[in-house]
């Protein structure tokens, strides 16, 4: 309407709203929904002879408002054929469970929210040789290019995604939603096949014990899944269901290549012998008609120019259109001769001062606007792609910049008012092309216009693949031969009329509407696309009012002309003589040129005009299908098979009709070339009849080559086929088009896809537009931009795989998202045969885009890759596309005994893995001895010889002194409060006493209390004030389970006990009784208490272990004796030392060090508590400096937080003097696996303020013995080793060499402590293993715990655990069992006695590993991965929850980076551990629940997600 000049704003709203539905469609670009129709029928029957179908449906169609959209662009037949490939899945529909997101995390803009795809207007010029500038940023850039560019590579897929149902069959009927029965989950770690049927599945009869849960751990609230585990239903149901999704068997099989004896590989599955193979023999290369000798034609293209503007100066070269569809001004030849003129002489004559030229014929020139380059400009220079084109520009000389004044004055300028320099290019200096800019040169003033020659005439830019930017070189007499081939191809005649509505700067558009109407003076009607998105069907009319033989089109013009279509009667296609289809090379214009038909039969249009051909930029035509003659049939169809296209093989489809591929030639080569076909991959070799392969042309009118680029242009430009035996056919070189196609019947051409497009997946080709057009016959048009898909692969795990990201419209519905997700997968898999990788929704214009506003694949591939991609929603399919994974380990029974497989040990060499620390011996004299044996006679004797000896420095977060204990202080404390435990909480001997204090003295002098009194002291850390609901269950339960008969606390804590708050957590009137021991009266208890025996308990050790298991450990007093013993004896520490310790003083090595071994050797302890350390960072460090401490210990959390906090401070605390050369060692106390990364930071970060690498080590200890390993003062540095971590996997140790693949850096855990035996056992067999064997660490020392402190007495787990003997070897001596994996390892160090070291290295703990597809895997191994995928990711922790995988990752960026982390955590756990994730939840910073030591809460956060108190962010279930 906009062509007829009505006034839009005068029409009705109804009216208004649907033009504005049209244009949004418009401005989406491709017509790909049209592309999936079948084709099947077409060829056995006549094609419909009326539009009444679509007279039907618009004549049916409900009113709708303007901000939805109708069935106008969709059809019916391509929607059947999807709902017939989805048939198969309507069992399991809607099985998937819907990720959860946090609804805060994407609340798009208001602008985001109206402003669609291609809606932003560009800013044309009113003249045909101004390009666009686009005045707004990137992300609202959509050039009209962008509708087109990749839909142009089309969609093999048009017939099989749109076939009617073979059998009459309708649309498959919803089924109504069955709910879903608590079942079995499957063990998605093996490969063997299960069944389809979820209904019934048997539950296991007896269920495992859950470690989790404590005894009194109430089951209510709890729902039990069929294997035992008890999970909360609300996240468990989902969870459940994704479980559901996985029983399907995968295809193809896993292959079965695994060994266990060998290292892990992953291999290609062998080949089946079903796979189609090419059967015909070579081809014959194709030769062309002959190129015509006509005697008129001029010997170069501006010759004819100069001809028409002498003797047709009046004739009419181009008619320009406004935005209305008017035409504005029409060019003659005469104008457009004399303007070159003007142009040519300013460019030779009037650029340099004075007049001097400065351009000189050859040189190369940037234009703008015409067709020597072309790319849009935008401002601040965001393009994707801009800085390659600069490249370009540098790499091609270029110098000048041709544009026009309201162009020149849109370019983004610097203060100065110069042009911005733009990123990447070269240095420009810019001319305006204006008339009045120009000068008039005299009359005796020609341009020298030589014959054409090889010279180049202009140079095209490409992007490739890869994004890389690249200029064809066409030579001059390349240009002219192509206008002429095209001239005897389409018959052009002179004086006739084209319209084009193609870009006329490059390609189809430059070729057909610029040079070769210019050398035939053919009329052309240029239609800009702002005229398109105004009326779609201004192309016709421009056709009918101007009678124009020659239409230059896309399918897409097809598809929004028939849309548009309004029954005008007036209309006439009579006179057309050819309509040329750009893109008709691709399959998915089959069924937009037969609709376009059917529409416009009755209207004039004959069927032999229509005329598809096939270009590339390097080859340019390669073929066009010339105008018939009416009355004789057209060109038969191919039916093809999608299963022979994948092998490259042709096949004619015969049986699944879903998966068949409907092809039209696009007719003979064009004139003086000769192609043939060959292989894609390796050396040209020629192909065979029925096989697909790439199209290679020899002819004068294509490209030379790449400009500068002479390795690219050999391997593209200069091909030379091969036969069979891999020689030469001959000496002529071909041009490689990149287009995959065939040759057919007659010699006709059949193109099948581009080379640009291939993804090889699995062996198997498989098209990206062959994927894009099947996902858009999933009725995206309420979720998905149809124009804005992108498909690519990505390379994991050995094998490309397939990613599909698209723009997701604002108004789309997380379900109908989510919907629309889940049966793109499924139509995929059914029609291609192909599971995708991933899918992913973007917002509305925030993909990536190319110069004319195209999709920029090679960007959005390296954005997802790079974790820049932002979607809104994400599915990850790793289960169903990852085929190629190791078989499942199957262990085998153990067919030796540990007697052989020791023995076999020491016939191969090697040593019995065992190792012990040096002699206790006796350190001191009997009388000393006798003294120490009891800790609490200990701090009386020195009480008594050296009272005023300060044994403890208790500092707050400003450094100062907040309370010190001398021997005497400290012994008179602990006497009043064992005079007030025997007055005030009538404990009798033996009885369990709570002590919750902070970290400080109050805690130590408690302790000693408890000694005097003959009490079991039990040290509990207090609950939080701020988080009591989450701290004191656990106060609770280990109150509970020690049986406290009494606490003793501080009067804060004991009014928080008592408090509401407290009340409204647990019951506060059961609580045992509590003493407030802040100020307590001047007594002496009647007697001091002593044991009877050293083998009687001293204190009660209780801990929420890594496992989440609260265990508690009796501690007897011979053994606290011979610990303290021990670390004194390892540590040198004696009366003048001091040491500073900032750890938690409440369970393992920590609380040692912090209350028992100041007493007992009787160094000065600095105390720091952990918590100080938050509102003053280098609190630690500089207590170090300050007190010139020798040897301190600390917490990994206590390391990590100085190496985040102040790591990049240093120059500023070295500025303050602080200066850690005087420690000698700093060891870091934990129960795990050390952690050198963070060591090693630790150790360079603090390098300049005088920090020894060799000080910092690690501590090992577990429940059964509290300290193992400790560095120590003396003997051998610390060993690091590198082991292959395929190996651990399979509980093998194989060393290697640094920077090998799957390599894991081990550090010694420390030195063997004095008198601790350690010895390397297999858990199963219990026999020893041997050297650099991975095993669990036995432990026999003076100082094990004495057991388990259990209510019900499990003697049975206790005698296991405490009191087990090696099933050979060593049968007499008894082992305590710490549960860590590891290996010993003799080094070449030599230790204090001159003999060898033997080396502890500890794996991790058994409890924690993670038994996944018959392998063993270490969580912190995976969270490593992990953590390293994304610079967002702060901390990241696994578990398993019924054989799934389940990652939680921390997300320290904007929570616009939280969907970018799915898939590169699933890859890097794919890629690296060879492990599907399963589950991939997104959490905010400090969810992850870290203990006192620094050690993850794996369990605890398990429980957590079960029970969905996490809040994440986003939760992603990989299907």
């Amino acid at each position: 309407m906009a062509g007829r000049g009505v006034d839009i704003s005068a029409l009705p709203k109804e009216v208004r709203d649907q033009l504005a539905e049209l244009d949004l469609e418009l401005s989406e670009g491709k017509g790909l929904g049209q592309g999936k129709e079948k084709e099947l029928k077409s060829c056995c029957a006549p094609p419909p002879s009326s539009s009444s179908r679509y007279r039907d449906r618009r004549s049916r169609r409900p009113h709708r408002s303007g901000g939805t959209r109708d069935d106008r662009y969709r059809s019916d037949i391509h929607t059947e054929t999807v709902q017939a490939a989805l048939a198969k899945h309507k069992e399991e529909k809607m099985a998937l469970p819907m990720p959860t997101k946090r609804r805060s995390t994407y609340v798009q803009s208001p602008v985001m929210n109206c402003t669609p795809p291609g809606s932003v207007g560009l800013t044309p010029s009113n003249q045909p040789d101004c390009f666009y500038f686009l005045r707004n940023s990137l992300r609202n850039l959509q050039s009209p290019d962008s509708w087109i560019n990749h839909s142009v590579q089309g969609s093999s897929t048009s017939s099989s995604a749109s076939s009617t149902l073979s059998h009459g069959e309708g649309k498959p009927q919803p089924q109504p939603s069955q709910p879903f029965r608590e079942q079995c989950p499957p063990d998605v770690t093996t490969a063997a096949p299960q069944a389809r049927d979820f209904s019934q599945v048997d539950r296991p009869n007896n269920p495992p014990v859950v470690r989790g849960m404590s005894r009194g751990q109430s089951h209510s609230g709890m729902m039990e899944t069929a294997d035992g585990v008890p999970v909360n239903s609300r996240v468990s149901t989902k969870i459940q269901q994704l479980l559901n999704t996985l029983k399907r068997p995968k295809r193809p099989p896993l292959s079965e290549f695994f060994m266990d004896d060998q290292e892990e590989i992953v291999e290609v599955p062998q080949p089946d012998p079903n796979t189609p193979r090419p059967e015909g023999r070579p081809i014959i290369p194709v030769k062309g008609e002959p190129l015509g000798v006509v005697s008129n034609w001029p010997p170069a293209l501006q010759a004819a120019l100069v001809r028409w503007g002498a003797t047709q100066g009046k004739s009419p070269a181009l008619t320009a259109l406004d935005i209305t569809g008017k035409p504005l001004y029409t060019l003659t030849y005469g104008k457009l001769w004399s303007r070159s003129v003007k142009l040519a002489y300013t460019l030779l004559n009037k650029l340099g001062p004075k007049n001097e030229q400065v351009l000189k014929p050859g040189d190369r020139v940037r234009h703008t606007y015409s067709h020597y380059f072309y790319f849009p400009l935008c401002r601040n220079d965001i393009d994707a792609g801009s800085s390659q084109v600069g490249f370009l520009l540098g790499s091609c000389s270029v110098s000048l910049a041709l544009t026009s004044e309201i162009c020149l004055k849109g370019l983004p300028k610097m203060p100065t008012g110069e042009i911005l320099q733009f990123k990447g290019w070269p240095r420009l200096k810019w001319v305006v092309t204006d008339s009045k800019y120009l000068t008039k040169p005299g009359k005796d003033w020609q341009p020298h216009i030589p014959t054409a020659n090889t010279d180049p005439a202009y140079i095209e830019y490409k992007a490739s693949k890869e994004g890389t930017v690249m200029g064809v070189a066409v030579s001059k007499v390349a240009m002219l031969t192509h206008c002429q081939a095209l001239t005897q191809a389409c018959n052009y005649c002179e004086g006739e009329t084209l319209v084009n509505v193609l870009d006329f700067k490059k390609d189809m558009g430059l070729w057909h509407g610029v040079l070769t109407s210019v050398m035939n003076r053919i009329h052309t009607i240029s239609v800009p696309y702002a005229v398109m998105k105004a009326c779609p069907l201004s192309w016709v009319q421009r056709v009918h009012i101007h009678k124009a033989r020659v239409a230059l089109v896309k399918c897409r013009d097809l598809h929004w002309a028939m849309m548009a279509h309004r029954e005008q009667r007036d209309t006439s296609l009579e006179s057309l003589h050819m309509l040329i289809v750009a893109d008709g090379a691709n399959p998915w214009s089959v069924s937009s040129c037969d609709a376009f038909l059917n529409v416009f039969q009755i209207h004039g249009l004959k069927p032999e005009v229509i005329c598809p051909c096939a270009t590339s930029p390097e080859a340019m035509t390669v073929a066009i299908r010339r105008p018939g003659v009416p009355g004789t049939p057209l060109p038969a169809r191919a039916i093809l098979s999608m299963g022979g296209l994948s092998h490259g093989v042709i096949r004619v489809n015969a049986e699944d009709k879903n998966s068949a591929l409907t092809v039209q030639d696009v007719g003979h080569v064009i004139p003086g070339a000769l192609m043939c076909i060959v292989k894609p991959e390796g050396p040209p070799q020629l192909c065979k009849t029925d096989e697909i392969g790439e199209i290679v042309v020899n002819s004068r009118a294509g490209g030379n080559m790449y400009y500068g680029l002479p390795g690219v242009t050999k391997n593209t430009f200069e091909v030379i086929p091969v036969n069979t035996l891999g020689a030469p056919i001959g000496e002529i070189p071909f041009v490689r088009s990149g287009l995959l196609g065939f040759v057919g019947p007659g010699s006709l051409i059949f193109v099948v896809g581009k080379n640009e497009g291939l993804l090889m997946v699995s062996g198997r080709r498989h098209n990206a537009d062959d994927l894009v057009a099947t996902a858009l016959a999933v009725e995206p048009v309420k979720t998905v931009y149809r124009g804005r898909i992108a498909v690519f692969s990505v390379t994991v795990f050995y094998d490309e795989r397939i990613v599909v990201v698209a723009e997701q419209r604002p108004d789309a519905s997380e379900e109908d998202s989510f919907q629309w997700m889940s049966r793109v997968l499924q139509a995929i898999d059914s029609i291609h045969q192909v599971g995708l990788y991933s899918l992913a929704l973007v917002p509305a214009n925030t993909l990536p885009k190319t110069h004319l506003g195209g999709i920029h694949i090679f960007e959005t591939k390296q954005n997802f890759l790079d974790g820049n991609l932002h979607p809104c929603n994400i599915l990850m399919c790793p289960h169903t596309c990852v085929t190629n994974l190791p078989k499942p380990r199957q262990k085998q029974p153990v067919g030796v005994g540990p007697a052989s497989i020791m023995v076999g040990n020491l016939v191969a060499g090697k040593r019995i893995a065992q190792a012990a620390g040096r002699d206790l011996g006796m350190i001191e004299d009997q009388d000393l001895v006798r003294k120490h044996q009891f800790l609490s006679e200990a701090l009386q004797w020195r009480a008594q010889t050296d009272p005023d000896h300060c044994l403890y420095v208790l500092l707050n977060a400003k450094g100062l002194v907040v309370s010190t204990a001398t021997c005497v202080q400290l012994h008179k404390r602990a006497e009043k409060i064992a005079a007030a435990l025997t007055e005030k909480g009538s404990v009798n001997t033996g009885n369990n006493v709570v002590l919750l204090y902070p970290p400080g003295i109050d805690l130590i002098a408690s302790f000693y209390g408890c000694l005097y009194a003959g009490c079991v002291p039990v040290t509990v850390r207090p609950p939080h004030p701020q988080n009591l609901a989450a701290t004191l269950p656990t106060v609770r339960m280990i109150i509970d389970v020690s049986k406290a008969a009494c606490i003793l606390t501080t009067q804060n804590l004991m009014r928080i006990l008592r408090s509401k708050e407290a009340a409204a957590t647990v019951n506060i009137k059961t609580w045992p009784t509590i003493i407030d021991t802040d100020d307590l009266p001047r007594r002496r208890p009647p007697m001091i208490y002593k044991p009877p025996t050293a083998e009687m308990i001293a204190y009660l050790d209780f801990s929420v272990s890594t496992t989440g298991m609260l265990t508690g450990v009796k501690i007897s007093h011979a053994a606290v004796s011979a610990l303290c013993r021990s670390i004194k004896l390892q540590c040198e520490l004696y009366s003048s030392r001091q040491i500073a310790i900032c750890l938690d003083p409440y369970c393992g090595l920590g609380f040692v060090l912090w209350c028992l071994a100041s007493v007992y050797s009787g160094h000065q302890s600095i105390l720091i508590p952990p918590l100080e350390l938050e509102s003053c960072l280098p609190l630690w460090l500089s207590t170090l400096s300050q007190y010139r401490i020798r040897d301190t210990f600390c917490s990994y959390s206590v390391m990590e937080l100085c190496t985040k906090g102040i790591g990049t401070q240093t120059e500023i605390l070295k500025a303050r003097g602080l200066n850690l050369s005087c420690v000698r060692s700093c060891v870091v106390i934990a129960e795990e696996r050390p952690r050198l990364a963070l060591t090693m930071s630790f150790s360079k970060l603090f390098k300049d303020l005088g920090l020894s690498p060799r000080a910092v080590s690690t501590a090992f200890g577990s429940r059964v013995n509290l300290a193992i390993c400790m560095q120590g003062t003396t003997g051998p540095d610390t060993s690091t080793v590198y082991v292959d971590m395929k190996s651990l996997r399979h509980d093998r140790v194989r060393l290697v060499e640094r920077g090998a693949p799957q390599s894991l850096p081990l550090m010694e855990s420390g030195k063997i402590l004095p008198g601790v035996r350690v010895i390397i056992v297999n858990p199963e067999t219990r026999g020893p293993l041997g050297d650099s064997h991975l095993g669990e660490i036995w432990i026999n020392s003076p100082h094990s715990a004495s057991g388990y402190y259990a209510i019900y007495g499990e003697e049975s787990l206790q005698a296991d655990h405490f009191n087990t003997k090696l099933s050979f070897g060593d049968p007499t001596t008894l082992w305590a069992r710490t549960g860590y994996l590891g290996f010993v390892k003799r080094t070449e160090l030599l230790d204090a006695a001159g003999d060898r070291h033997d080396a502890l290295f500890v794996v991790g703990s058994l409890d924690e590993t993670l038994e996944l597809r018959g392998l063993r895997y270490h969580p912190i191994d995976i969270e490593t991965s992990v953590s390293r995928a994304h610079r967002s990711i702060a901390e990241s922790a696994v578990f398993t929850w019924t054989n799934l995988l389940v990652v939680v990752a921390e997300l320290s960026g904007s929570e616009q980076d939280a969907l970018d982390l799915v898939p590169l955590v699933t890859n890097v756990v794919l890629e690296e551990h060879h492990l599907i994730v399963g589950v991939v939840v997104i959490v905010d910073p400090g969810v992850i629940p870290i203990n006192s030591r620094g050690e993850k809460q794996r369990m605890h956060l398990r429980d957590s997600f079960l029970a969905d108190q996490l809040d994440p962010i986003y939760v992603a279930y990989n299907m």
